[in-house]
């Protein structure tokens, strides 16, 4: 049996005598399958307001008829006129129609093919009967979405390849350094590389992190918690780091500041926030955590004396791969931070001005009572 190169399913393969290397089908094919459709619609609208044509034709002759019985005598010739009138505006009328409808609905046939091909830029210019616009604005919309996906696809796939790279060159400097005997084979040199070995794996669980995040699949496991015992801890934690950089740390939080959180996660978020504020608050500074609590929610502020963030970055702080031109991390801190809190249906904002330092403050609903 031969193939059939157009079923109801779309194009059945490619014919064996198809020649290698050629796409199956051509595109003049998929235009010419798009011009037929538009055809087979004008025709099925054009019979559909004939039909109705035809039989308000019908009804007229009828009335015509009844007309006649009761009068006793034949229908005026206006009459006539009138029907064979009233037939050729609803053709026309109905033609007009068709063509109304069947121009929108091609025009999305034809964005609808560039898009499965992967023109994302497709738009379709709104016309026609209300409901075409509707479908035809929603198709916009789609559009938009997907190219915006895609452009942040692409910009996520490049952003990661330059962070990876940075840390897989001084590995494979250092390993091939220790091989052609340039650097000894000492403790100094493999703790190098073991070090860039630790930054590959928190890029990765770190975007791991911000995937599962963004995707809505991070599983929380909320419990009475109290924040202002996990501000704390966060700060003890940190005590040596900022005395190293001769900056003070203060907690202004009261006890028995409880939440129904999951206290690993807003330990990250914490740990992030302040990661980011320890690193750009200059010696003789001060972050300063706190931490209030309402009746539905609990606020956490990090507050830090840094010079501040400019206004054209501000905005894009918590975006991925954010930082400053001196900054040794990847960016990533608060964007984690901000899925994090999302996660837990809270919200985070910064507050900044050159030379006045950062507040960055994170709310999280539902506490326990």
């Amino acid at each position: 049996m031969r193939e059939r190169p157009w079923g109801r399913g779309g194009w059945q393969g490619r014919p064996p005598w198809w020649p290698e290397g050629e796409p199956f089908p051509p595109p003049e094919w998929r235009r010419g399958h798009r011009m037929q459709f538009r055809r087979r619609y004008l025709f099925f609208a054009f019979v559909a307001f004939l039909m109705f044509g035809l039989l308000m034709s019908f009804l007229v002759f009828v009335l015509f008829q009844a007309f006649t019985a009761l009068a006793g005598g034949p229908p005026h010739p206006i009459f006539i006129a009138l029907a064979v009138l009233f037939v050729f505006f609803a053709l026309t009328g109905g033609m007009r129609g068709a063509q109304r409808i069947a121009r929108p609905v091609g025009d999305l046939v034809d964005a609808a093919e560039r898009v499965r091909e992967g023109d994302y830029s497709t738009r379709v210019r709104e016309r026609g009967p209300r409901e075409v616009r509707s479908l035809a604005s929603a198709f916009n919309s789609m559009s938009a979405r997907l190219e915006q996906s895609e452009s942040e696809r692409r910009r996520l796939l490049a952003d990661v390849t330059h962070e990876l790279r940075t840390p897989l060159t001084v590995i494979q400097g250092n390993i091939e350094a220790l091989i052609d005997g340039v650097h000894p084979a000492d403790e100094s040199h493999f703790r190098a590389i073991l070090d860039e070995t630790k930054v590959l794996s928190r890029l990765i669980d770190d975007l791991r992190t911000i995937s599962v995040a963004e995707a809505g699949a991070l599983t929380l496991h909320r419990e009475p918690t109290d924040v202002a015992e996990v501000a704390r801890d966060v700060a003890a934690a940190f005590e040596t780091t900022a005395n190293a950089h001769g900056v003070a740390l203060v907690v202004d939080a009261p006890p028995a500041t409880s939440g129904e959180v999951d206290p690993i996660r807003v330990r990250e978020v914490l740990t992030n926030v302040l990661t980011n504020a320890l690193r750009y608050t200059p010696r003789g500074g001060t972050v300063r955590i706190g931490v209030s609590a309402t009746e539905r929610e609990v606020t956490v502020v990090v507050a830090d004396t840094g010079p501040g963030i400019a206004p054209d970055v501000l905005p894009h702080v918590f975006e991925r791969f954010t930082r400053s031109a001196d900054s040794p991390g990847a960016g990533l801190g608060l964007a984690i931070a901000k899925s994090l809190v999302a996660a837990h249906g809270g919200t985070i904002e910064a507050k900044s001005a050159p030379g006045q330092g950062t507040d960055i403050r994170f709310t999280l609903p539902n506490p326990s009572p």
